[in-house]
């Protein structure tokens, strides 16, 4: 197809063209993918990217950029086109490579691995609720940081999402929150193709997304040709005109659109075209090559030429940041060290170390806590999952971050962990705050797409997990956590903590706060646990920073077992030691508030705490899979494989065997047979 001199249209088309082709061309070489979508919105992409996304391929870290989410991420080869097209580093090779091993191009984006990505999605509905995390803190820094003239913070988020988006949960609680909060610079686009996997979606739902998205809050806009550039600008403008509201653009596509046999069907939404249909489509749409992955020159220039405004954005910002910094000068140095995730200088010592706490409950010692960290770092802003006052997670003083407050620092997700977990990523990967969450442990399960995913990109975000046990007593089996310790310790990548007394609590903040490399969470308990007998001198609870770490020794010179446990749990540990003392067998005892750091320490270390050849029992009032691997063979694990009960909390321990007097008989059972 012989390009038109001059003819702005055509060299559009092309380019969007350009998209589709390597589309197709991908998901046929990987033999594996989606094609049809980022087909269906190659035009909503082009105009979105040329026009309106503030954005600079030389620094995909730019902190003032836009942010862009492809929550559809099945559709990946969208934003890998116009990665590559717009001139990230990505190459036509890495193209070329999609799917494979080690390629730069996996099947769903993924935070980390590709030069632009904002976030890894595949799971549907979390990608647009990270965008809401996103937008809420970018309209936090800027209520901190702006001042006058100066706009140091002042970007958009966008995000393009599927029916598959819309259907799942977490957009509604996501949706919700972000209406409540009045998030004017957030703009999501719908593509509504009509199409599933399984078929048309009228199988599945006839939601008006229009009414729904009005009902929460939301300014809605339809574009009635997914094809139409104009429409499609017209559209972004007006949600970009729009301050008070989030903005939900409803698209109307055709899947695979320019495909002469195949567009608007199921077929092209998970397979590959198949050579014969990508050849037929490329002659269809007037593409002037059959070769595949062959971008046309001009296009990739016009690409180039039109994204290449947005760094003299940057640079432009770069001269405003300056006349900030001299205005300003201990705002921009506050605003720098925020942007780097780097933590104040001195933070630690603001932590209380509760070496004389009172006999209270972990949750309580957690929010003293807290306070202290909230003190020395001033972008620290969270809550909880309307459980603010058993969680213990309201910063004093700190105002609710709210659309008539957004300087505030208490944030109300209300009953909606799966939103929360996935803002809580939203926010840490906007950057320039340090987030945490809390509900109680039993909850973990609604976030635990959100925490898998904080952990598979590495984002240092902090849950606040209490009422952790039976201990919690009356709320009965469906409130009481039995395998949550063990699902959560499973993840990789995220730290867990399950202090046991007022000084290992603050070390568990202290560890949480210098874990940079992933989420944290601490397990807290509901019930008044006891002080901590640490014997003479009171050995450090700095111990905890190993994972695990000897607590007591025997009172004699024997060693006759080790005695390891977590939490609520080590006073039922000590007691035992002592009533084992009294009969002449010595019992060590080993905290062991975190598995993952313990497993990290040297081999040599480990055994020294754990020694070969010595009994080995656990008590924890919880699951007892996975504790093998400390025990060992012959080991004993004391804990509750069975779901809880409803009663007080000291009777619930008595009868599921979480007791002294159960430990020491285990002991002697199994000495017995030695």
């Amino acid at each position: 197809m012989p390009l038109a001199a001059g003819a702005s249209t055509t060299i559009e088309q092309l380019a969007i063209d350009t998209i589709k082709v390597l589309a197709m061309d991908a998901v046929q070489e990987a033999n594996s993918g989606h094609p049809g979508t980022p087909m269906a919105l190659a035009p909503a992409g082009y105009v979105l990217w040329t026009r309106h996304l503030r954005h600079n391929p030389r620094d995909p870290g730019w902190v003032d950029r836009d942010r862009f989410v492809l929550s559809a991420g099945h559709a990946s080869m969208l934003i890998y086109s116009l990665l590559y097209l717009t001139g990230y580093d990505l190459t036509l090779d890495d193209i070329r490579q999609f799917r494979q091993w080690s390629s730069r191009t996996p099947g769903h984006p993924e935070y980390g691995h590709t030069p632009g990505v904002e976030t890894t999605t595949g799971p549907l509905g979390q990608g647009v609720a990270n965008t809401v995390g996103m937008a809420l803190a970018e309209r936090w820094l800027a209520h901190r940081y702006n001042r006058g003239g100066h706009r140091v913070v002042d970007h958009r988020t966008w995000a393009i999402c599927s029916d598959g988006d819309l259907m799942e949960g977490i957009s509604h609680e996501a949706a919700e929150i972000a209406g409540h909060q009045k998030l004017g610079k957030l703009t999501w686009i719908f593509d509504d193709n009509r199409i599933t996997i399984e078929g048309a979606t009228d199988l599945a739902t006839a939601t008006d997304q229009h009414r729904r998205f009005e009902g929460y809050g939301w300014h809605t806009l339809g574009v009635e040709d997914g094809t139409d550039l104009e429409a499609i600008n017209g559209a972004l403008e007006a949600a970009k005109a729009e301050t008070e509201r989030p903005t939900l653009i409803v698209l109307t596509t055709t899947i695979a659109e320019g495909s002469p046999n195949m567009a608007g069907t199921a077929a092209t939404h998970g397979a590959p075209l198949g050579a014969a249909e990508i050849e037929a489509t490329k002659r269809n749409i007037g593409y002037p090559s059959l070769a595949p992955f062959h971008v046309e020159p001009a296009a990739l220039e016009h690409w180039r030429r039109s994204t290449g405004a947005w760094a003299g954005a940057q640079d432009d910002w770069e001269r405003r940041f300056e006349a900030y910094r001299a205005d300003h000068p201990e705002l921009a140095a506050g605003f720098e060290a925020a942007a780097t995730g780097e933590l104040p200088a001195g933070w630690e010592t603001s932590l209380p170390d509760l070496a004389d706490a009172p006999a209270t409950a972990t949750r309580n010692h957690s929010g003293k806590v807290l306070q202290g960290a909230a003190r020395a770092i001033p972008n620290m802003l969270g809550g909880s999952a309307d459980l603010g006052g058993s969680n213990k997670t309201d910063i004093a003083g700190g105002g609710d971050l709210a659309a008539e407050t957004p300087g505030g620092r208490i944030i109300h997700f209300g009953v909606r962990e799966h939103a929360m977990g996935a803002l809580m990523n939203g926010m840490a990967l906007h950057g320039g705050v340090q987030p945490f969450g809390g509900t109680f442990l039993i909850f973990s399960d609604y976030m635990r797409p959100a925490i898998r995913l904080a952990a598979l990109m590495g984002l240092p975000v902090i849950y606040v997990f209490t009422h952790d046990s039976i201990g919690l007593g009356e709320d009965g089996p469906t409130h009481q956590p039995i395998e949550q310790l063990a699902a959560l310790r499973a993840i990789p990548g995220l730290l867990d903590l399950r202090p046991g007394d007022g000084p290992e609590t603050m070390e568990a903040w202290r560890a949480a706060l210098r874990y940079r490399a992933g989420p944290s969470f601490l397990s807290l308990t509901r019930q008044t646990v006891p002080v901590i007998d640490r014997g003479p001198g009171q050995p450090s609870a700095n111990g905890l920073h190993r994972g695990g770490y000897i607590l007591r020794e025997p009172p004699t010179d024997n060693l006759d077992a080790v005695i390891i446990a977590s939490g609520s749990e080590l006073g039922v540990a000590l007691a035992a030691r002592r009533a084992l003392a009294a009969d002449d067998i010595g019992a060590r005892v080993v905290s062991m508030p975190s598995w993952r750091l313990f497993a990290a320490q040297p081999a040599g270390y480990r055994d020294e705490v754990l020694p070969t050849g010595v009994l080995k029992v656990s008590v924890e009032a919880g699951g007892t899979m996975g504790w093998e691997r400390w025990v060992g063979d012959g080991g004993i694990s004391i804990g509750i494989d069975r779901f809880g009960a409803s009663a007080p909390w000291q009777e619930m321990y008595l009868q599921y065997g979480i007791t002294a007097g159960r430990v020491r008989d285990a002991v002697h059972a199994a000495l017995a047979t030695r």
